[in-house]
């Protein structure tokens, strides 16, 4: 059988008021206005058939109904508030689904989950990689860090780090390299993404460069930038490489840029999730450490 309940806000704007014993001090305690209250009160006095407040000169009293109802109703909603604190506590900590790109997870988040984790102990990271947009909801995913232009309809997209392409290869093969013309004689390893409207490929960044005879279409092609990328580290060719990507394998001396030269992709990268749930503690807590750790030493590199 269906529960026959008046509105939460008239039995809260009942509680404060018997609490009180003053629609004003009631109002004051739930900012809203004295009207307010006065209106959810007798909306309630209609609803039960029956008055709850006699109102005296500079007094309000509680009737006999009121008195036995008054204790019911503090305790339903002190437990209500009980049950909602524990249900946020739980929600700072435990498990955090992620959804990430493949190469994102390898060579960005992976190596850096120690970090996090030191940082907040009590969140478990559960990572999950994969090409296509994931449904939030369909796929329990609490929160993802997608490449875009941050127009997802729908849902809250935090603004990471603009990421930008430039060539990048092994120590050896660097050092033969003065100027882009001189890729002429070298392996040019690509990516075979998705199509990205206006996204530099190698013509791309070969043409800005004012590179002469370089043939852009050759070289083997990679499903992912992680698995490029590791081809280019064994000394296989130079990838055009993005470079949050390329960033960790730059300091430490597995690759080298051996050009100024940085296109700006005119994307980036977002934390993304429900807005419904952007502030929830262990959302928030991975959107902030993924902003400060893109904008650290990997974000000035890409930024250089």
């Amino acid at each position: 059988m269906a529960r026959r309940l008046p509105p939460l806000n008239a039995l809260r704007a009942f509680e404060a008021a018997a609490r009180h014993l003053s629609f004003t001090r009631a109002a004051e305690e739930l900012n809203v206005t004295q009207a307010a209250i006065s209106h959810q009160v007798k909306a309630l006095e209609e609803q039960l058939g029956l008055p709850l407040f006699r109102r005296l000169n500079r007094a309000l009293v509680l009737t006999d109904e009121a008195q036995a109802l008054f204790p019911v109703v503090r305790r339903a909603l002190d437990d209500l508030a009980e049950a909602l604190e524990r249900l946020y506590s739980r929600n700072a900590a435990g498990a955090l689904t992620v959804s990430v790109l493949p190469s994102f997870a390898v060579k960005w988040l992976v190596p850096r989950m120690s970090l996090f984790q030191d940082q907040h102990p009590g969140i478990d990271l559960r990572i999950t990689a994969a090409d296509r947009l994931v449904d939030f909801v369909r796929d329990s995913v609490d929160v993802a860090v997608r490449f875009g232009a941050g127009d997802w309809p729908g849902l809250r997209a935090d603004f990471v780090v603009a990421e930008h392409v430039t060539p990048v290869c092994a120590p050896a093969l660097a050092a033969r390299l003065r100027v882009p013309d001189d890729l002429a004689s070298m392996t040019l390893l690509h990516e075979e993404m998705a199509p990205i409207p206006r996204f530099p490929v190698w013509e791309t960044w070969l043409r800005a460069a004012g590179a002469k005879g370089v043939n852009h279409d050759k070289g083997p092609r990679f499903s992912h930038t992680h698995i490029m990328l590791q081809a280019a580290i064994d000394g296989h060719g130079v990838a055009l490489a993005q470079m949050l990507f390329a960033a960790d394998d730059i300091a430490e001396g597995r690759l080298v840029a051996p050009f100024a030269l940085k296109l700006p992709t005119g994307y980036a990268y977002y934390v993304v999730c429900l807005a419904a749930a952007a502030d929830r503690p262990k959302i928030r807590a991975f959107r902030e450490w993924v902003i400060a750790g893109a904008k650290g030493a990997q974000g000035a590199c890409i930024a250089t």
